[in-house]
This record gives C-alpha cells, sequence and structure tokens, in this order.
C-alpha cells in the first residue's frame, strides 16, 4: 500500500533558516567544544556561555535540524519505555529516574519562558492511552508504579480524559504537554547565537583526538583546539570513534500530518482535552493537535540504520502504514488527506534510558533521546554544562552517569526484532476489532 499526494519534507517542524552561520575554517582554540546542536548541544553550550565560559559548537547541519525538529513534540513527564520493566531492571535508580523526568519537564517549561521562545506551548498534559481492555490493564498497571515512585498520574476512561471515541482509556501525566519542537528548537538557536557562544553550523565533526597539549577535534576545512569536549551528537555517535562503542543504536521514525480539521468535525470525535496521545502498542503510537487544527500521528514502525547514518525521506509504504493507523483511531476522519510526511534519526541506548559519562579525560558524553528527549535534553545538557565547569554533579546528572563507557548489543534495535514487533501490534490490533 502506499500514499499519494503527500509532501516528502526533506525537514520536521523547522526548515533550514536564512542565517545558517559560516562553517569553520581554519584553526580556534576555546575551553570547551560542544559537537552537536540539537537540544541538549545548545543547551550545554548556553549554559557554559552564561557562566563565562569560552565556548565553541559544531553542528553538521543547522542547529536543531535533526531530532529537535522532527519528533512529535510532546513534553513528557514520565520515563519512556515500561516501568515495570525498568524498575525492575534498575531498582536502585528508578526512583532517581522518575525524579530526574519530573525535574526535565519543570526546567524546560521555565526555559521557553526564561527565553521568550513562541513555541505554541499548551500545558495539556498527555495520556498512554489504551485501544483495546489489554492496553487498558497496561496503563492501569503503570499508573500503580508511577504513583509508589510518588508520581502525580490518573488513570481514567476515555470520556473522563477527554480522548477520542476510539481510545478506552489510560494513563494521564497531568504535567508537561505539547508544542512545536521545531519552532522551540529554533528559540534555543536564537538564544545562542546571541550568546557569547562562537557556532560553526555547516561543520561537521570527522574525529575528536586527545592530545597531551589538549583535544583535537577535527572538521573538513580547520580543527579545534580545547581544554574539554561535549559530546552531544545522539544518532550520530557511532560516526565518532572516540565515542563508546554501542553507545545508541540509529532508529528511524516517522511522522505525517493531516490536512487542517474543520472545527465541527474535530468537536465530533470527542477530543475535548487537546492532551498528547501515545498507545501502549510495542511500538507506540502518537497523535497530537496542532494550533493549526491539524493531527500529526507517526512512529507505529521503526527503521535499523544501514550503513551511515545520512540524510533520507520517510518510505511510502511505512507513511502508507501509519496513514492507515490514523484512519483506524479516527474512523470519522477517514476522508481527510494527509499532506506531509518527515522523518528522522533517533538514539536508542541498551538501557532505553538516558545516559552521560565520559569516553575519556575531559571529553564528556550525553544521550538525552530514547524518546522523551524534548525535556530531557535541554535539562541533561545543562546539568553535564555545569559538571564541565567544575560544579559537583547534580544528582538527576548522577542518575544516568556511567563511570565506565561500556554498554551492551541490543538486539531489540535489530531490523528482524523490530519488524515482529510491529507485526505484534497489528495481530493485537484485529484482535481488539
Amino acid at each position: 500500500m502506499t500514499s499519494t499526494g503527500v509532501t516528502y519534507s526533506e525537514f520536521g517542524w523547522a526548515e533550514s533558516p536564512k542565517d545558517v552561520t559560516a562553517t569553520l575554517e581554519g584553526e580556534a582554540t576555546c575551553e570547551v567544544a560542544v559537537v552537536g546542536g540539537g537540544y541538549a548541544g545548545m543547551a550545554a553550550a548556553l549554559r557554559l556561555a552564561e557562566r563565562g565560559a569560552d565556548v565553541v559548537l559544531l553542528e553538521a547541519g543547522f542547529l536543531g535540524c535533526g531530532a529537535s525538529s522532527r519528533n512529535a513534540g510532546q513534553l513528557g513527564s514520565v520515563p519512556g519505555g515500561d516501568p515495570q520493566l525498568l524498575s525492575a531492571l534498575h531498582p536502585r535508580r528508578f526512583n532517581g529516574l522518575v525524579h530526574l523526568a519530573d525535574e526535565a519537564v519543570d526546567f524546560t517549561e521555565k526555559l521557553v519562558g526564561r527565553l521568550g521562545i513562541d513555541c505554541e506551548y499548551e500545558p495539556t498534559g498527555n495520556v498512554a492511552a489504551a485501544i483495546s481492555p489489554a492496553q487498558l490493564r497496561i496503563a492501569r498497571k503503570k499508573v500503580q508504579i508511577f504513583r509508589k515512585a510518588g508520581v502525580h498520574v490518573e488513570f481514567g476512561d476515555g470520556r473522563d480524559l477527554g480522548l477520542p471515541d476510539a481510545f478506552l482509556g489510560g494513563m494521564l501525566e497531568p504535567r508537561g504537554g505539547v508544542m512545536d519542537p521545531g519552532k522551540f528548537a529554533l528559540g534555543l538557536r536564537k538564544a545562542l547565537l546571541a550568546s557569547g557562544a562562537r557556532v560553526f553550523e555547516q561543520t561537521a565533526v570527522q574525529a575528536v583526538e586527545p592530545t597531551r597539549a589538549g583535544i583535537i577535534v577535527s572538521v573538513p576545512r580547520g580543527r579545534v583546539r580545547a581544554a574539554q569536549v561535549v559530546l552531544t551528537t545522539n544518532a550520530y555517535s557511532r560516526d565518532l570513534a572516540i565515542a563508546p562503542k554501542r553507545l545508541a543504536a540509529p532508529i528511524w521514525c516517522s511522522m505525517v500530518e493531516t490536512e487542517p480539521i474543520p472545527p465541527e468535525r474535530l468537536t465530533a470525535t470527542d477530543w475535548t482535552s487537546r492532551s498528547g496521545i501515545a498507545t501502549q502498542h510495542n511500538i507506540m503510537e502518537s497523535f497530537r493537535l496542532t494550533r493549526r487544527n491539524t493531527i500529526v500521528t507517526g512512529v507505529r514502525q521503526l527503521q535499523a540504520a544501514r550503513g551511515t547514518v545520512g540524510a533520507r525521506k520517510p518510505d511510502p509504504e511505512i507513511v502508507a502504514d501509519i496513514t492507515q493507523g490514523f484512519r483506524a483511531r479516527f474512523p470519522s476522519l477517514g476522508d481527510l488527506a494527509i499532506e506531509r510526511a518527515w522523518g528522522g534519526w533517533i538514539a536508542m541506548t541498551p538501557s532505553w534510558l538516558p545516559v552521560a559519562g565520559q569516553a575519556t579525560r575531559n571529553i564528556s558524553y550525553l544521550i538525552a533521546c530514547n524518546g522523551h528527549g524534548l525535556a530531557q535534553a535541554p535539562y541533561l545538557g545543562t546539568l553535564l554544562a555545569d559538571r564541565v565547569a567544575g560544579d559537583k554533579a547534580h544528582d538527576n546528572l548522577a542518575t544516568v552517569w556511567r563511570e565506565r563507557p561500556r554498554f551492551s548489543p541490543s538486539l531489540a534495535f535489530s531490523a528482524p526484532v523490530m519488524r515482529a514487533m510491529w507485526a505484534l501490534d497489528r495481530r493485537a490490533d484485529r484482535r481488539a476489532r
């Protein structure tokens, strides 16, 4: 099955800005070099600049052009993954992970306000929603686990939570909400460009090499000499030899957006809350409303990287599958056209959790994605910057800190396993019908 009449966008929510900075040519020196200009890298560089550090940020594209401006824009307040599994595998860290997720929402909301970023943020909360009795049981169990950990979450049926008709109910996270993640990324970019940081876009880093005289960061037309380096390279981490092996698997996620929906037709769906929605499938389906009265939906299928992690557009068959999922959840809107599709690389760590540490002395790294990077990446990037500047590590950074940069292989993100997860989800959908 394929989709026709869909615009396949090269970018996500944000197009390339007109004021992209010049590439680095020649040699530069600095106290701290930040490699990667997503949420985490921009937040880290901004914090360092605000503290008076001499900082250089290097980005292969433009600031925010990766997962930062391609995600669903749902600001979630609980950790990603299955809390029952996380609490079993990480019993000592689980409460800390929960606290980190909650604090990240508060930090990011305040950051939006402090920097005056107009990113269409709506504090609607988000719902881990169920489309079947089995998923409803999963949501109820999540509520029990998170409440035990001290999180304020609520369980309710679909009508109580203001969900569209096809959703039976689920777990409401009252904190957090939805935003335009592209406008948020460009707002961070604007603040960073106005700070004392030196930013070089269109500058791909080729190597990061420790030497006796400091760290050399090599780029195609020059290099940077730095006392310290922060790697915030997300899904592109494996392209750098200095990054820990198996730090994260690059996974391609696809999104689609409908045409604008007439208000009376949207009202007829009974989606009164405007909360972001994520289903309880093995591979979730996400849904959220925009200020344009469109619905953005995606994920449903994941694709593993083959070879180099580079630019690409969504697979038309996956776009068609996401569209089919949308029509199943919103049958009354089945005639709506899908106007646009895009995708992006996200980083999934073997533990499904954020992780930070040191690759070598004076070279720090951070991966804060795993599907919940919108809140956690800018927060952890800021905390890592404080540590690099000489502060004692914040408790929330310590929760995800790894003393040794060793990571086990993860079969969960192989193409056969992800395809099998999708097949199991579709089988469960047929049973639910």
